[in-house]
């Protein structure tokens, strides 16, 4: 017989409380990071490349409060005071620091997004980056000059012809009667699992006509606004000269609401097609559709003004933060990133929150089903379709809102802003980081944008300073291929991520002998080490092994 697995660990060992050290670390690196940024001292400062490992080992204070056991009340505080004394006071002598953590507020936001396509439900999507496209030009257009561009080239105004509206309303009305055919079929075949012939035929026809349904729709909706805008300003042609810089600031809250449902809409109209592909083929799939995404914006010249982008892009006004951002001494200029800043804390909030609950949920339950076997989640009575199509929805909806505070932010857009690897970025953080783990995943937008925006960054800078230095040798030109040894030695050592979730940890160490993984099964109820369980059938695990019944 061969054991299964030896008794390991009676119970997990009780961390000893750390508030002290907790504390201790974030006074300390606090210091140092006032003192390196020259607040502390007049006149003494680190060089860049020291104050960016200073910085990243400040923020490492929230990764520890997290991780270490301390009182609840002290990790709180520490979170308090890291996010909103500490990086907004370093911020206002060195905007770098403002921008680099709103960058990498929105990447979180994007990796939470992606993890509920890839970590929870499993299905990898490389062309997630074109959500985050749809949110910045959606704003980008509205919110900046291009807008009033848009207007005068369709002046004056000239009626729709019949076909204009009379085709794309057809082509919703076969939409939405091979959406209600696909429902019939559905209740004509409870439970089957792989349709065939005639059924699958029927399906198949059904999501491309919904497809198609949706695209009709949308480019109706699209040319009775358009028409709209131009019937009205073709008789209210003074109203043009308030266009310069786009539409009133204010409906920045609006085009939030709006970008959220886009890029929703969006991802329906990307998962609809691919529902039955998984694996490597769902990757290609997507990765060309999100290409398409980046091809439209590129050759939309009138609407996106092509590969020369869009720039001047504003921001909402918040008279009351500017007020409040004058009276700290922030000068006016930094009075929009005071604003983006804290915005990228209540949307990363609210988007934890909202990972969080799904993940408890029985959506979230169904995502992990799938993930793990797709037809014993369908057995189970998991929906296959509806599960998959929300997943993407989900996911595309929070790219949508930070495509917007991303446009806001940058002031400029372009098709090269959305590449495809803006997408393998996404996807790096949540593999380094660890799928399927919001803290996880946090730690790996944190750890790839500090490392892609801060420290290669000032390396380069103060490699640039040597006499003689090589430009070849630029550390910064040679991201993407740091990145890709991190991932390999990632993929190596330990393929789980940083901060992995447990029943990632677990699933990825089972066959481990020596080392139990954390949180497996392997005490009883009462706490005493499990007897040793013996299994004749079970598999050998190294070449020289014999099986089971052989012993």
């Amino acid at each position: 017989m061969t054991a299964v697995r030896k008794p390991g660990p009676l119970r997990p060992v009780r961390q000893p409380d750390r508030t002290i050290p907790l504390v201790v670390y974030t006074v300390i690196t606090g210091l140092l990071l006032f003192l390196g940024s020259g607040r502390l001292v007049p006149g003494v400062s680190f060089p860049a490349i020291a104050l960016a490992f200073v910085f990243a080992a400040f923020l490492g204070s929230l990764l520890l409060a997290y991780q270490w056991r301390a009182n609840g009340v002290v990790k709180l505080l520490v979170g308090i005071f890291v996010l909103l004394f500490v990086v907004p006071d370093i911020g206002r002598g060195n905007g770098s620091f403002f921008d680099l953590a709103i960058q990498m507020c929105i990447f979180a936001a994007l990796a939470l997004g992606l993890n509920i396509v890839v970590g929870l439900a499993g299905l990898l999507d490389l062309g997630y980056v074109a959500f985050f496209a749809v949110g910045a030009y959606i704003w980008g257009i509205f919110g900046s000059g291009q807008f009033q561009q848009i207007v005068q080239s369709d002046l004056p105004y000239t009626p729709l012809t019949t076909g204009g509206w009379l085709i794309p309303l057809l082509l919703t009305a076969l939409g939405v009667a091979g959406y209600l055919w696909m429902k019939a079929i559905d209740r004509a075949h409870p439970g089957a699992l792989k349709p065939q012939g005639g059924q699958r035929f029927g399906r198949a026809l059904a999501v491309f006509l919904i497809v198609v349904g949706v695209v009709s729709a949308l480019i109706l909706v699209a040319t009775l606004i358009r028409a709209g805008i131009t019937w009205y300003y073709t008789g209210h042609p003074a109203g043009l000269t308030g266009l310069t810089g786009g539409l009133n600031p204010n409906f920045f809250w609006l085009f939030i609401i709006l970008a959220v449902a886009a890029a929703a809409i969006v991802g329906v109209l990307i998962g609809l097609p691919v529902l039955k592909l998984k694996g490597d083929y769902l990757a290609i799939v997507t990765l060309g559709l999100g290409e398409v995404i980046r091809v439209f914006a590129n050759n939309l010249t009138k609407y996106t003004n092509g590969p020369q982008g869009i720039t001047s892009i504003t921001a909402a006004p918040v008279p009351l933060l500017d007020r409040l951002a004058g009276s700290l001494g922030f000068p006016p200029e930094q009075f929009k990133l005071f604003f983006l800043y804290f915005l990228v804390l209540i949307v990363i909030g609210v988007v934890i929150t909202v990972n969080v609950r799904l993940s408890r949920s029985n959506i979230g339950r169904a995502w992990v089903a799938i993930r793990e076997d797709e037809i014993a989640a369908q057995a189970m009575g998991v929906p296959l379709v509806r599960t998959k199509i929300l997943a993407f929805a989900t996911g595309a909806s929070f790219a949508g809102i930070m495509g917007v505070i991303f446009a806001a932010k940058q002031q400029f857009i372009s098709p090269e802003s959305f590449t495809f690897f803006q997408s393998i970025s996404v996807l790096t953080m949540v593999i380094l980081g660890g799928m399927g783990n919001i803290a996880g995943v946090i730690l790996g937008a944190a750890v790839v944008t500090l490392l892609n925006l801060s420290i290669l960054t000032a390396l380069s800078e103060s490699l640039q300073a040597l006499p003689n230095f090589n430009s070849n040798l630029d550390p910064a030109k040679y991201n993407r291929l740091i990145f890709g040894a991190i991932l390999v030695l990632m993929m190596l050592f330990r393929p789980e991520g940083l901060l992995p979730s447990q029943r990632q940890q677990v699933m990825m160490h089972e066959h481990d002998d020596d080392s139990p993984a954390q949180g497996a099964l392997t005490t009883a109820a009462d706490g005493d080490p499990l007897p040793e369980v013996h299994s004749p059938g079970l598999a050998t695990r190294a070449e020289d092994d014999r099986a089971g019944g052989d012993r």
